[in-house]
């Protein structure tokens, strides 16, 4: 794993998390407890701040990051990160999983209880309703959701990926 301070900020994180061998995690960025950051992938706090909250995974080959004095990224606790998606200075609340390949651009906030369907992109300045789910380019709302199931499932995968990285420790 790649760890590495820029501008004199270093990467810092909580109890019992996982960071595959050839992930890279550089300047400020704050992780929460019990997360695991995947292979391939870049949480890159090197232009402004990255904060993730607790029982984060980010999967393999996704990327992490802001704008210059634009935009910095929030992620909050129990939220699952697809693989290969692209989460770019927007805030993200908790129980949440955004889905293979999406993109989340500057200023998008992702309220709580929401899911991401793989492949869809969030624009710039876009903000979704809480307990639904979104898909397509750009993402449109698909319906609501039950928020005691869709909150359950959502905190289920994200359990899951504490006992995946077990596996790698």
């Amino acid at each position: 794993m790649l760890i590495k301070s820029v501008l004199g900020k270093k990467p810092i994180w909580g109890k019992d998390c996982f960071f595959a061998d050839n992930a890279a995690v550089i300047g400020d960025v704050v992780i929460g407890d019990y997360c695991s950051i995947w292979f391939n992938t870049v949480v890159r706090g090197d232009v402004n701040e990255i904060r993730i909250g607790n029982n984060v995974n980010i999967q393999d080959g996704s990327v992490v990051h802001s704008t210059y004095k634009k935009s910095s990224t929030s992620i909050g606790d129990n939220v699952s990160i697809g693989h290969n998606a692209i989460i770019h200075g927007c805030i993200i609340d908790d129980f949440v999983l955004i889905g293979m390949g999406s993109i989340v651009m500057d200023h998008a906030k992702i309220s709580s209880n929401t899911i991401i369907a793989a492949g869809s992109i969030v624009k710039e300045n876009t903000i979704i309703e809480p307990n639904s789910i979104y898909a397509g380019v750009p993402v449109k709302k698909i319906k609501d959701i039950d928020q005691s199931k869709s909150k359950k499932e959502i905190e289920r995968i994200a359990k899951n990926y504490l006992i995946y990285s077990s596996w790698y420790k």
